[in-house]
């Protein structure tokens, strides 16, 4: 043997004796300790996570439920009061209960199922799937049969005056005489495929080539009962997507199954077009609006006058916003307000409110680089900014009309806190002044009373437990404490909530959020592979703003293995600026380069973080992310998994890549599909698919796998014949043991265990 090749031989022995060593070895009671992190686990260490009020429809109160270790207890507050206490003797109501059914009922766990006060002193609860009442102050109860539901026939509707009931029968619109039952039909022209009184469910499922589609009836009545609004949906030239179900036991032959679903640049769509019949004249109007795609039909409100409606349409590439009036007696539009987007118009936290009575819409708009609240008067067209800054609305919670206020949530507003930590604002219908109504710095889930004079305020952050409030809308600063979480025990366990970081972008400016999730015996002197949890879509972020966000699964229970995971925002990801968003526009592919660049900078402040073994995983849009990840930084990402990826835009539903990826397709659409870049691929790759997954048709999943064998690359791929988008059940156990494997094995470097239960 020749001094080289011995000298090679002795490198390669060595290199392989230092992977040997540093490779982690895992053991049965590691995977034990993994899989006592599920959501069962969460609920039995952490008590009061959040508490949900169950108001009283009159609104003079609500009631609850809190819990500690074998404890749960039920207790009430009473309005002006704002006092909470016992909702009745829990000893007492064991004491009968034990009585009545000879069962060993403890006071401080009362078997009380679907609870619900049916008045000051009564109550109504399921024991055994039997329904009782029982009076809290006698403490007598009863066996109470269970009022039969009123049947409820989706495929008619009756007016608001009673006296019509709406129906379709042989794909056209009829009416039918409450009174009398005479028949009268409205619409002549439908027949099979062009159906009036319809619409298109985006689950429905057609079985065999030929088959019926499911059948759907929609209308809106006008106020007075004397007009109908309806939908023609044309399906006469709308292609469809195909499934293979091959999960019949029964059947030995797969079965058929389509669905119409247009991909992002189609023409063949379902189509809507939308028409009025007066029913009195027994005339049909057609609203002057010429066929729409589905995906960006027109909505409709009727006004109080039943003169009219209001109505709001979107265009196909979603950079056109338009509100309109509908004549009801002519069809005629008249446009009161048009907003254009050189990318997209907001979406993701769009907010649409129709003031009737007031002739107003509240509305928010991103046209001043923020999502912010807008007051438009539909008589004039004109409209004021009712919010300003850099920070983002979320949600309308409420509108008080009467007084004129505006309850919202909104993001980032306060200084120096979260950026995404969310507060609860009031805003009057001027805009003059925004109160902040829920001062603490942390992340605020809200529930407003029925008449909006109280709300019950859950606010945590991921390291904070949740502490409940109380709250008087009039006066914030009046507040009553209800709950503090308890999460002691699982403290006690080793775990530790998320740590977060803020890493500044390459761009030196923007702020990169991440979240980390570290082993309960993490140890900082060991290094620790990564892995990358990513959905990077411009709708959404994943950061964990609140506790039991903080509780995330999937991520302790990975990481117990030995893995760091992480949650990153990087730019193109949503609850920021416009311009934050808009850098994932026809560039969703690219939404993994703050991911990487993140990774490198913690990992050079963390020495228990390596750089050199990272992972990723997502599923759906965060499939197609664990793909392209693996195909975009080939030398970075060394593992992946990716379930139910729509792994090709072009392949996807048209909707969300007409919006983020721009309409018409252009190639933008070929350069980031993960198909066409199939030869990059380095590291190991398992490609998941339901096989009866009608969200993410699994055609890109097989194609990206045709692709990756065109190119001789290795990958692994498991298709779950019966499930869809989700899987479920045994089915999700299975999935979630194998994805858990491919790491363990490829990028821990350790021997996977298959049966540790």
């Amino acid at each position: 043997m020749s001094t080289k090749l011995l000298f090679s031989v002795l490198l390669a022995s060595i290199g392989s004796l230092l992977y040997a060593q540093s490779a982690s070895t895992l053991t049965v009671e590691d995977y034990k300790r993994a899989e006592r992190f599920q959501r069962e686990y969460f609920r039995e260490k952490v008590y009061n996570v959040n508490v949900t009020p169950r108001w009283f429809e009159d609104s003079t109160g609500f009631w609850y439920e809190i819990a500690e270790k074998g404890k749960k207890e039920f207790r009430r507050v009473d309005f002006p009061k704002m006092e909470s206490k016992t909702a009745f003797d829990h000893i007492k109501l064991a004491e009968a209960l034990n009585k009545t059914f000879n069962l060993e009922v403890s006071a401080t766990n009362l078997p009380l199922n679907n609870l619900a006060f049916k008045g000051k002193d009564v109550i109504e609860f399921e024991i055994k799937n039997q329904l009782y009442n029982a009076n809290v102050k006698s403490f007598t109860i009863n066996k109470k049969e269970r009022t039969p539901r009123p049947e409820r026939n989706e495929m008619e509707q009756k007016s608001p005056d009673g006296k019509w009931i709406a129906f379709s029968k042989d794909y056209n619109l009829f009416i039918r005489s409450a009174e009398t039952g005479e028949e009268i039909q409205l619409s002549k022209s439908g027949e099979r495929h062009y159906e009036y009184a319809s619409d298109y469910g985006w689950g429905d499922i057609i079985e065999g080539e030929d088959g019926e589609r499911p059948q759907r009836f929609r209308v809106s009545w006008s106020p007075d009962s004397k007009m109908i609004l309806a939908n023609i949906c044309d399906t006469r030239l709308a292609q469809k997507m195909y499934l293979l179900d091959w999960s019949v036991d029964t059947l030995y032959r797969p079965k058929l199954l389509g669905y119409y679903r247009g991909s992002p640049g189609d023409s063949t769509m379902v189509y809507y077009k939308s028409v009025i019949f007066d029913i009195e004249k027994r005339k049909e109007i057609l609203i002057d609006i010429p066929p729409t795609a589905h995906i960006v039909s027109p909505s409709f409100r009727w006004m109080p006058d039943s003169e009219q409606l209001i109505g709001s349409a979107r265009e196909r590439g979603y950079k056109n916003l338009v509100y309109f009036q509908v004549n009801a007696q002519t069809g005629n539009i008249k446009n009161i307000y048009a907003e254009t987007s050189e990318t997209s118009v907001n979406d993701a936290f769009y907010q649409f409110r129709l003031l009737e009575k007031l002739n107003k819409i509240i509305f928010t708009s991103e046209m001043s680089g923020w999502n912010h609240l807008y007051l438009l008067d539909i008589l004039t067209g004109k409209y004021i900014q009712l919010t300003k800054g850099k920070y983002l609305v979320n949600d309308i919670l409420r509108v008080d009309e009467v007084n004129k206020i505006i309850y919202f949530t909104a993001m980032g507003k306060e200084p120096e806190r979260n950026i995404y930590l969310q507060h609860l604002y009031s805003v009057d219908f001027e805009g003059k002044e925004v109160k902040l109504l829920t001062p603490e710095n942390a992340h605020h889930i809200i529930s407003f009373s029925p008449d909006g004079k109280y709300f019950v305020d859950n606010f945590s952050t991921v390291t904070l437990p949740t502490v409940t409030f109380l709250r008087s809308t009039t006066d914030p600063k009046v507040k009553l404490e209800l709950s503090i979480a308890d999460a002691s025990e699982l403290f006690a366990t080793g775990w530790q909530a998320p740590e977060t970081h803020i890493i500044i972008a390459d761009d030196g400016e923007s702020e990169i959020y991440c979240a980390i999730w570290k082993p309960s015996n993490f140890d900082p002197s060991k290094s620790y592979p990564v892995i990358d949890y990513s959905y990077t879509g411009p709708f959404t972020f994943r950061y964990p703003r609140s506790f039991s966000n903080g509780l995330a699964t999937v991520n302790q229970a990975l990481a117990e293995l030995g893995f760091i995971i992480m949650h990153i925002d990087g730019r193109g990801s949503a609850g920021r600026s416009k311009a934050f968003r808009d850098y994932s526009y026809k560039r969703l592919g690219y939404g993994l380069v703050d991911h990487k660049y993140a990774i490198e900078e913690l990992a050079k402040q963390h020495s228990w973080i390596d750089a050199t073994r990272v992972g990723i995983f997502g599923h759906s849009a965060g499939g197609y992310d664990a793909g392209r990840g693996m195909l975009l930084f080939p030398d970075f990402y060394k593992v992946g998994v990716a379930s139910s990826g729509d792994h090709d835009h072009r392949m996807e539903k048209a909707w969300w890549p007409e919006m983020y990826m721009g309409w018409p397709i252009d190639s933008a659409y070929h350069n980031q599909s993960n198909i066409t870049n199939a030869a990059n691929l380095k590291g190991k790759l398992l490609l998941v698919h339901g096989g009866i997954d009608e969200n993410v048709n699994p055609s890109a999943t097989f194609k990206l796998g045709e692709a990756l064998i065109k190119a001789d690359k290795e990958f692994d791929m498991l298709i779950i014949p019966s499930q869809r988008h989700g899987y479920s059940g045994a089915y999700g156990e299975y999935f979630n043991k194998k994805r858990m494997n491919y790491f363990v094995e490829h990028l821990l470097g350790a021997e996977p265990i298959w049966n540790y239960k």
